[in-house]
């Protein structure tokens, strides 16, 4: 639900409206191309574009103007682009149905398009069914169909939300240079304020459906008014002092933004400790190779995942992980977790090699390895209450004598996860994406294990709501003695996170070392790529 929002666009404009999931601001630019649902949504007021009012025409009016002159660039390609198309054919068909093209003008041009959006191998990328293609390159493939046919005004709905850093400054650029050279006007929606300094001309800032600041994106970031626009701000880790807390949207609308700065001598002090003791984990050489065919009588193709790593980890460390998609992070993670066999080499837990266990053994490991996935939505069982949910695996590995001690422990553990009492008797859908975080944390950690991999655990997550999940993850290190396997793409958190970095390419690693020397002295032409691609607003 959105009230009173006003706002104009002019020529050859970036305009960013930023906010959290639910502020209003897919719902705002969705009411633009008249693509709420009639029945369910109702909107008053008056949206005009170049003097015609969008309000009072009909879906065959609409349809003429969507993709002609406002086209939209949705969040998540896949569930756009049609899976059974060639992604070639699916921006051919738009520019059809809107010019008077042939179909061999339309092709030639789709082909020039993919050149502009610098789509590697353009005529097998027209081929190439959207399965076959990598996030950032289906995003790509979406642009290509939005700018089709030259509108005057984009929207981009998140357009790079849970790409890999470098990916992302890659879509930010084309975007810039798209705007440039065709003059079209940009409505650049996100939930990260450092990311639309790098592409806007003015900032709109909403929260709970309503604008609550705009101006230039130089005001924006040199003197922000409104508390919720300083808490987006700073709600994102840091880059050159490490916060104990990170402030949240809360602390900053109550006025709480003091936060205590763990200083170069405390954090040296506490590595100390951390590294007199004996490796909790070690991993010698560990290679995973996947066999592929590439047809029923095609050669067999060897992809080395994870090419002869080794490292170790004490416990009481967070070891950050970082690395494009592809480099290899959640192969080593599942082989870790037992959930993929390594193809060669050893990891020992508490000094033995976990690779040889099975059955019993490695039942009783899975007790004091866990994981916190990506998508906890996905990894909850929708037919399950969250109290279910929470209680499965102290059941399944026989943890307490009765029922009434297990629903205790469960209570206690969403209490401590900022959940409350009631949210027992609830089912998953019923939560936000990050209360499903929470409730995914609880269920881990209801096994008191020894060693938490964390697989992208914060990156689909707003802005503000990875600051709670970060802030919470290091509270429960605290309390339980937790040691963190953190896998990101985004090395601004995981810097936060991590006691030691290691950065990973194409399987192998690619430097490794103390994660703020690392940032500030990357030894490696790819790590300094890596860090140079991380927003910084202005």
């Amino acid at each position: 639900m959105v009230h009173d929002v006003n706002f104009e666009l002019f020529p050859n404009e970036v305009l960013a409206i930023v906010g959290e999931s639910g502020s209003g601001k897919s719902v705002s630019t969705l009411a633009i191309l008249g693509l709420l649902p009639k029945k369910k949504a109702r909107i008053s007021g008056s949206i005009t574009f170049e003097g015609l009012e969008l309000n009072h025409l009909d879906q065959a009016s609409f349809r003429k103007i969507r993709g002609r002159q406002i086209s939209m660039i949705f969040q998540e390609p896949m569930s756009s682009l049609n899976p059974s198309m060639h992604c070639g054919n699916q921006v051919i068909e738009v520019l059809m149905q809107h010019t008077a093209m042939s179909y061999k003008q339309a092709r030639s041009q789709t082909l020039s398009l993919f050149e502009k959006v610098k789509l590697p191998r353009p005529e097998s990328m027209m081929r190439s069914y959207p399965h076959q293609l990598s996030g950032g390159q289906k995003q790509r493939v979406m642009i290509a169909m939005a700018i089709a046919c030259k509108p005057k005004v984009l929207i981009a709905d998140e357009p790079t939300t849970a790409l890999d850093v470098t990916v992302q400054k890659e879509i930010i650029d084309l975007l810039k240079t798209l705007q440039q050279e065709t003059g079209m006007s940009i409505i650049f929606i996100s939930h990260d304020l450092s990311l639309v300094g790098d592409i806007a001309d003015r900032v709109m800032v909403m929260y709970q459906g309503q604008v609550v600041e705009t101006a230039s994106a130089k005001a924006i970031f040199d003197q922000p008014q409104h508390q919720y626009t300083k808490a987006l701000l700073h709600a994102r880790p840091s880059l050159e002092v490490r916060l104990k807390k990170l402030p949240t949207i809360d602390d900053y609308l109550k006025e709480r933004t003091h936060t205590a700065i763990i200083s170069p001598q405390q954090r040296q002090e506490a590595h100390e400790k951390i590294y007199n003791r004996h490796p909790l984990l070690e991993v010698r050489d560990l290679s995973k190779t996947y066999i592929s065919n590439t047809g029923w009588f095609g050669k067999r193709e060897e992809v080395n995942a994870v090419n002869e790593v080794s490292f170790k980890i004490y416990e009481g460390e967070t070891l950050g992980l970082v690395g494009e998609s592809g480099c290899g992070k959640s192969t080593l993670g599942n082989a870790i977790l037992q959930l993929e066999p390594a193809t060669s080499g050893a990891i020992f837990y508490k000094g033995k090699d976990i690779t040889t266990l099975k059955g019993k053994q490695l039942r009783a490991l899975r007790k004091e390895i866990q994981i916190i996935f990506q998508d906890p939505f996905a990894s909850l069982n929708p037919r399950l209450t969250v109290g279910q949910a929470v209680m499965e695996p102290m059941t399944v590995h026989k943890l307490y004598a009765h029922k009434k001690e297990r629903i205790s422990r469960t209570i206690a553990l969403l209490k401590s996860v900022g959940l409350t009492e009631d949210h027992f008797h609830r089912y998953p859908h019923e939560f936000s994406g990050g209360q499903r975080q929470r409730i995914g944390i609880a269920r881990t950690i209801a096994l008191q294990p020894k060693l938490i991999v964390c697989d992208e655990s914060v990156s689909a997550l707003d802005i503000s709501v990875q600051a709670q999940v970060l802030n919470l993850l290091n509270t429960l290190k605290e309390t339980y003695g937790f040691t963190y396997i953190f896998i990101s793409h985004d090395l601004a958190v995981v810097k936060y996170m991590a006691d030691q970095l290691i950065v990973m390419q194409a399987g192998k690693i690619e430097e490794m070392g103390e994660a703020d020397q690392v940032y500030k002295k990357p030894q490696r032409p790819y790590t300094q790529r890596l860090i140079n691609a991380i927003p910084k607003g202005r």
